[in-house]
């Protein structure tokens, strides 16, 4: 027994549990030897438990020994050298009856030192501001601090065995991240939004650590995150952040922010070669408002001014305040050439005006204001912040110089453009206006040589008496919208001609093609535009045949097809115009009530001599064979050039072989004499 790690020992019941025996390590147990506590009179064992700990290991004792049962505990003693240890005792009265007290004591110290510091840290996890959890592999919560409690409203019963994913996350994605990096390396740190128990959020800096399994205890693979609550920091952080880069008057990016995106954007243009633009839009006489009705209309009108601005750009785009009455709109670079960045540009200017041009209520006040914009597109292969600034502001001041409210371009080749196609844009109206527009008529003829109708061409007449062909200016009355307008005149004109036709035998049965734009077939009204045309004229529907592109068949095919089958009804037919220089699938073609093909002048022209036009327009032709359409050639100049036609099976001509467009009365003279 004196081998033993501790010391055993007996005791007789006196009064005082005098040692009757200790074995010899009680001596390193205690410093004292075993005679010390077994001579008579000896040391009392009690006498070096420690005065806190002695009252309570003699009741506790004295309690398992009255009821006959074996006792374990642990207590401090003083040892012979002043130091203190812990020490487990065991013991129980002996099985024979004799009233003795036999035990055992061994050194608890260090185990319990162990159980201490584990409390300790314990404490210290649980006491931490910080949220401290630990999950498995699987997300599983399996520790929750006090701090977790505080900072997100769930006790630990609570939140232990729930997943971290489901409980606290709505960014899955963000989750999914830091959870692979903690895996790949072991720890990530970062960022997160957290939702609370009561659904608010809330920001964390996070970090996150892989811990090992442990085999000893038993314990799993885990990860262990740390969050501290890094709201009012993040709050605190974007209130500076707005102070230093957003006008707090109308709530606009400021010139700081402006400055950051104008350089920016010169970057990624430089890398992409693509082209924006840069707006100055200054306030005309705007400080008569505040000499007159005070800084307090003013702001209102500046905070008007900033949310109009805002609706008159894409969502890429950028509406900033200088300060004062100046405002900057940034026309991101993604256009390809620097006129395209103009057009676009051009929009957005048209529309600044317009939306300015509009009355504003302040208050009881009813204010008209208008604005002077200056343009300036921007590219990042040649421009600089410094000098796109300082054209658009050079430019706002010519839009000032040009009598306020409008646009001005700073580049010169763009404002002569920009000019060119404004005063186009004005004639077009003017022509509206003063009935300036005129419709010549191609015959169309069959192949014995007889007229069997005619297209419609538009033509301008202009004030000094120059005609004007579609190509040049069509494409700004479709930019600009007028194409509708112009399409309406278009369709009246030659109904009213049309008419004209079937109230004459010898020109009865001809038809009259008419092209309509894509912009004006989509319009909504398009149907009860051209039901109130045949109304007021008088005209037999079956006569007219509209003429479209491929690009409008593909664009918006079932509303195309549907307005086609409601047209259709009427008696009107169709013909596809231009046809192979577009899209047009076989399926889109064999779906469509379509009349006829029309093969484009650009595969007639080299038809002869070209091997790759002469197989496209026998192609035409066959396909318009085979899905039993008519075919017509539009462009024939020369006998060769019908008679190839005639043999690939395309009998219905039009072109300068036989005519020009003409007049009305020069082509209804034309038609009677090859009726």
């Amino acid at each position: 027994m004196s081998n033993l790690p501790g010391a055993a020992y007996r005791c007789r019941n006196d009064g005082d549990w005098t040692m009757e025996f200790v074995s010899d390590g009680v001596e390193k147990l205690t410093g004292y030897s075993a005679a010390a506590f077994t001579s008579r009179p000896g040391l009392s064992f009690a006498s070096i438990i420690h005065p806190d700990d002695r009252a309570g290991v003699q009741r506790t004792i004295a309690a398992a020994l009255a009821n006959d049962r074996h006792f374990q505990l642990t207590y401090r003693i003083r040892c012979a050298c002043g130091t203190e240890k812990w020490i487990c005792e065991q013991g129980a009265l002996s099985p024979h009856g004799d009233g003795i007290l036999e035990g055992f004591m061994s050194d608890f110290t260090r185990i319990k030192q162990a159980d201490m510091m584990v409390m300790e840290q314990a404490s210290f996890l649980q006491r931490a501001r910080d949220a401290i959890i630990a999950m498995d592999m699987h997300s599983r919560i399996t520790y929750w601090n006090h701090g977790a409690e505080r900072l997100y409203g769930w006790s630990a019963q609570d939140a232990r065995g729930k997943k971290f994913c489901e409980l606290l996350c709505d960014d899955l994605a963000a989750y999914q991240g830091a959870y692979e990096c903690t895996l790949a390396d072991g720890e990530w740190s970062g960022e997160l939004t957290h939702v609370r128990s009561d659904g608010s959020a809330v920001d964390i800096d996070a970090r996150w650590t892989l811990l090992a399994p442990d085999d000893a205890l038993g314990a799993g693979q885990k990860i262990l995150v740390i969050g501290a609550d890094i709201s009012e920091r993040k709050h605190n952080e974007a209130k500076i952040f707005r102070l230093a880069f957003f006008d707090p008057l109308t709530d606009l990016p400021n010139r700081a922010n402006l400055l950051d995106h104008l350089r920016r954007a010169l970057l990624g243009s430089a890398r992409t070669r693509k082209c924006g633009a840069l707006m100055f839009c200054d306030l005309d006489n705007f400080k008569f408002l505040n000499d007159t009705q005070g800084h307090a209309a003013g702001d209102m009108l500046l905070q008007a001014v900033a949310r109009r601005l805002e609706h008159c750009v894409r969502e890429a785009d950028m509406v900033a305040r200088l300060g004062g009455d100046e405002f900057v709109i940034l026309i991101q670079p993604l256009e390809d050439t620097r006129e395209g960045a103009a057009a676009q540009a051009e929009t957005v200017a048209a529309k600044v005006v317009a939306a300015m041009a509009a009355p504003f209520q302040l208050g009881e006040l009813n204010y008209t204001l208008s604005v002077s914009v200056g343009v300036a597109t921007l590219c990042g292969t040649s421009d600089t912040v410094e000098s796109t600034l300082r054209q658009a502001d050079a430019a706002m001041y010519q839009a000032k110089a040009s009598g306020r409210n409008t646009f001005r371009f700073h580049d010169p080749a763009v404002q002569a453009a920009w000019s060119a196609r404004a005063q186009l844009e004005n004639g077009l109206r003017r022509a509206l206006r003063n009935n300036e527009f005129l419709l010549h008529y191609q015959p169309q003829l069959d192949r014995a040589g007889h007229v069997i109708g005619a297209e419609a061409l538009l033509r301008w007449r202009q004030p000094n008496g120059k005609i004007l062909y579609p190509a040049e200016f069509i494409r700004a009355a479709e930019e600009s919208g007028l194409i509708v307008d112009i399409g309406r005149w278009t369709l009246r004109t030659a109904c009213a001609e049309l008419a004209r036709w079937q109230s004459s035998p010898e020109t009865a049965g001809l038809t009259m093609s008419v092209n309509v734009s894509a912009r004006q077939f989509t319009e909504p009204d398009f149907v009860p535009m051209l039901q109130r045309i045949f109304e007021h004229t008088g005209v037999q529907p079956s006569g007219l045949k509209l003429e479209l592109t491929e690009s409008l068949v593909v664009s918006d095919f079932t509303q195309t097809a549907h307005t086609m089958a409601t047209l259709k009804r009427r008696g009107l037919s169709f013909s596809l115009d231009d046809f192979g220089t577009g899209y047009s699938s076989l399926a889109y073609l064999r779906k469509l009530p379509l009349d006829q093909l029309k093969i484009d002048h650009s595969f007639m022209r080299d038809v002869l001599t070209d091997q790759n036009d002469a197989s496209i327009v026998r192609s035409i032709i066959a396909l318009g064979d085979s899905l039993g359409l008519q075919v017509i050639a539009e462009g024939v100049e020369t006998p060769g050039q019908r008679q190839f036609l005639s043999d690939a099976g395309c009998y219905i001509y039009q072109g300068f072989l036989y005519q020009r467009a003409m007049s009305a009365e020069s082509f209804t003279q034309y038609a009677r004499s090859l009726h």
